[in-house]
């Protein structure tokens, strides 16, 4: 039996890297998948992937810092396929302009909080009405190793305050939506080799202190889609309120 049989999964940023493998890898489980992307090519290319494996997919395109855009997005998912059983949000990311709190443009805090915290904040707000009419379901955050670290290398003050509060967010959440049948998780994923971060790589932009803590090396988008695959299938039922590091290690070496 496939492990998403049935169900209907939302998954933000499912345009390139670790959105779209997962949206991949939920369709080859049984899942109907709405490709939420804000570049329209990359969504529709990412809809043609999982056609061409004999998968359903829409892609509607999203910004998920627009309240209207997200509302609309959850409202074409349960249109085209009847309900929603399954969010994943995974739009975020640092910028190369992040730095320490006494030096950073506000305009990079705002930025941050804008796209990771606002973004899954919506997501949520207009998503999990739909999971209680669907009788529960699975929301997935995500934030960082980097919410998780004490001392971040190097200091990206805005990227964490997003991420670190999409750890309470996850837990609040959890708690509140949990007699509705909904698990709320999140996953902190290390650095992993998408075509932005492959760039960054060569282009020294990654300190050379955080490759060597990754113990496993550097991930794969597809090892962070299958930690997202447990978090939303029946597996992990009894599991709410987790923060799940796919880390390789950085957060214990």
């Amino acid at each position: 039996m496939e492990r998403l049989e049935n169900k209907v999964a939302l998954i933000t940023g499912a345009g390139s890297g670790i959105g779209r493998q997962t949206a991949e890898l939920f369709s080859r489980e049984g899942a109907a998948v709405v490709v939420a992307e804000i570049d329209v090519e990359a969504g529709r290319e990412t809809a043609r992937h999982v056609a061409a494996q004999g998968g359903r997919a829409t892609f509607v395109e999203t910004d998920v810092t627009d309240p209207e855009s997200v509302r609309m997005a959850v409202a074409t998912a349960v249109a085209e396929f009847g309900r929603l059983d399954v969010l994943y949000n995974n739009v975020g990311g640092t910028s190369p302009k992040d730095g320490p709190v006494t030096a950073v443009d506000l305009d990079v805090f705002w930025h941050a909080i804008n796209r990771d915290l606002y973004g899954t904040f919506l997501t949520c707000r207009f998503g999990i009405p739909e999971l209680i009419k669907a009788g529960g379901g699975s929301v997935i955050n995500t934030t960082s190793l980097v919410a998780l670290m004490g001392k971040p290398a190097p200091a990206t003050d805005c990227y964490v305050s997003a991420k670190g509060a999409i750890v309470s967010l996850t837990r609040s959440m959890a708690v509140h939506y949990a007699p509705h049948g909904i698990r709320v998780n999140a996953l902190a994923p290390g650095i992993t080799r998408t075509e932005r971060l492959v760039r960054r790589i060569d282009e020294g932009a990654i300190p050379a202190v955080l490759g060597d803590r990754h113990l496993l090396g550097f991930l794969e988008p597809l090892d962070v889609a299958h930690a997202a695959l447990f978090l939303a299938c029946e597996e992990s039922r009894m599991i709410t309120g987790h923060i799940l590091p796919v880390d390789s290690g950085v957060t214990m070496s």
